[in-house]
């Protein structure tokens, strides 16, 4: 099937695209998961803070690499095929996981977390041309990317909640038995879903210089983020003296207000995504600067989680103004991935050798770079953009 012959808008296709963006929710969740366990995590598994910080390293670093091999060396395989064992070998590794006696097993079902990842994210990017007529790819793609950045700021949190009455290990189990029932409903929604010679893109992409931009800031706004939320659980209970239930709150609050900021920013990114990008770092900077200065996670939290929010698709959003097309897409999750994996191993290393304080600091200076280069290049990148955000070919 193919853009050409994507079927009307019928009722079926939509639930498709649902199921795809629940897909992307999980995977994401389950990649970060271990944002709010890390203490509890090293904790059991009998490891430092930073040494811990790989479980988010790993995935993220595994992920960038399977992306673009995974889409190429099954291109000829049936997508449809490839998302439902993609999503098996994620509950696998969950439930992995769940079960690990040792952090060497924890680490190589992180590892099995990234292949699963960078599988399944690298197909469903994708797939709104091949599930909906023209009309509508822009409304199936924003739904299916509505995963990621839900994942990104409710799903941590709601585990991290969950995990503190009934333990870490409860958080990863309900990932690993909740992915064989996605299998069924993907298995029930998605139609055959022929493999191709080449994937759709690998000609036409374009390595603009506007999209180099959006790639550059993607690593540092990202490897800041990363840097500092990693650790934010050791911050809140070893600096702000913060218990279980008050660490899960401020993170489902950060959630909230994650999710809020999505949503606003994907309102508005599509006229200037430069605009809207610097206003969103600056809450981040602000967020990560006065989490050490004030010590109090609650309303510093919602800052931040307003900020971050937003990013991933004011990010995308740039690159579809860019001309980057698939190959664009492909590229910024890479460079997303890979930047979680230096900020978290960054972030471990500062808070290993200096303190879980320093971290914060490290983030907001990383955070504040990205805004001085939006503020440098933003505008001129913004205007040598050679397709309108929202455009398809």
């Amino acid at each position: 099937m193919t853009m050409t012959d994507a079927p009307a808008d019928a009722p079926a296709r939509w639930l498709a695209v649902t199921a795809v963006a629940v897909g992307t929710f999980t995977l994401v969740t389950s990649e970060m998961l271990p944002v709010g366990l890390l203490t509890s995590i090293a904790a059991t598994l009998g490891v430092s803070d930073g040494t811990a910080g790989l479980m988010m390293s790993a995935p993220g670093l595994v992920a960038a690499v399977s992306a673009p091999l995974l889409a190429f060396t099954t291109r000829r395989l049936d997508r449809r095929l490839m998302l439902l064992g993609l999503m098996a070998l994620l509950a696998a590794a969950n439930l992995m996981g769940a079960l690990a006696p040792n952090y060497p097993v924890m680490l190589a079902a992180r590892v099995l977390t990234g292949v699963s990842i960078g599988g399944f994210w690298a197909i469903a990017a994708g797939l709104g041309p091949r599930l909906v007529p023209d009309r509508s790819v822009g409304r199936a793609t924003s739904i299916i990317l509505s995963g990621v950045a839900v994942a990104s700021v409710l799903g941590v949190p709601a585990a991290t909640f969950a995990s503190s009455f009934a333990g870490w290990r409860t958080a990863f189990a309900a990932m690993g038995v909740g992915a064989p029932a996605l299998v069924a409903l993907l298995a029930a929604t998605l139609p055959p879903l022929p493999g191709t010679e080449q994937p759709r893109g690998a000609r036409s992409g374009t390595f603009s210089g506007p999209l180099k931009l959006v790639l550059v800031l993607t690593v540092l706004i990202i490897s800041g983020h990363f840097a500092a939320y990693t650790y934010v659980r050791p911050f809140m209970e070893q600096v702000s003296h913060a218990g279980p239930v008050l660490v899960g709150t401020a993170l489902l609050l950060y959630g909230a207000a994650g999710v809020a900021g999505n949503f606003a920013a994907g309102a508005r990114a599509a006229r200037n995504p430069a605009a809207v990008l610097i206003t969103l770092v600056a809450l981040m900077a602000a967020g990560m600067a006065a989490l050490p200065l004030i010590g109090q996670p609650l309303a510093v939290l919602v800052i931040w989680g307003l900020g971050y929010g937003g990013v991933g698709v004011t990010l995308q959003l740039w690159i579809m103004r860019a001309g980057g097309g698939e190959l664009g897409t492909a590229l910024f999750v890479g460079a997303f991935n890979v930047s979680i994996a230096l900020g978290a191993f960054a972030g471990g290393r500062v808070a290993d050798g200096v303190s879980v304080t320093a971290v914060m600091w490290l983030g907001t200076a990383l955070t504040v770079l990205a805004g001085a280069l939006i503020a440098v290049r933003g505008s001129r990148a913004q205007r040598a953009a050679v397709t309108p955000a929202g455009e398809h070919a």
